[in-house]
């Protein structure tokens, strides 16, 4: 099990940006995350969205935090490019169980899953940039 590396790279540019604490441009950002221009673009427009970082047009443009490093946590970027945390797709509302007897064994090993997710859910709020920079 792993992160997607989109996730990976949205976590370095906001690692990035809670370092600096400052406004950057895109072609920074990218060098200095080792995340390709194009794909940190891609992540960036999905942390504004999300209020996570604001953007700033012109000669002054860039992007910055939205909010302090201890504001923004780690579940925070990572279900903002993947969604929310499901350890098995069956927990995932929108995919929905398809198991017509929910009393099956299967669905007890889904609701440890569960339980699983929770605790990483919630392992993963608790850790803000701040903590990371």
């Amino acid at each position: 099990m792993h992160i997607t590396l989109e996730s990976d790279y949205a976590i370095r540019i906001v690692l990035y940006l809670s370092q600096i604490q400052k406004r950057a441009e895109a072609k920074n950002i990218s060098e200095n995350t080792e995340v390709t221009l194009r794909f940190a673009l891609k992540i960036l427009r999905k942390l504004v969205a999300a209020g996570i970082v604001k953007s700033f047009k012109g000669t002054q443009g860039g992007y910055e935090l939205n909010k302090a490093p201890a504001e923004i946590s780690l579940a925070e970027v990572i279900e903002t490019v993947e969604g929310t945390y499901y350890l098995s797709r069956c927990l995932d509302p929108q995919l929905g169980c398809n198991r017509e007897n929910r009393s099956s064994p299967y669905c007890k090993v889904q609701r440890e899953f569960a339980r699983i997710s929770d605790y990483v859910r919630k392992e993963m709020q608790g850790i803000t940039f701040d903590k990371l920079v």
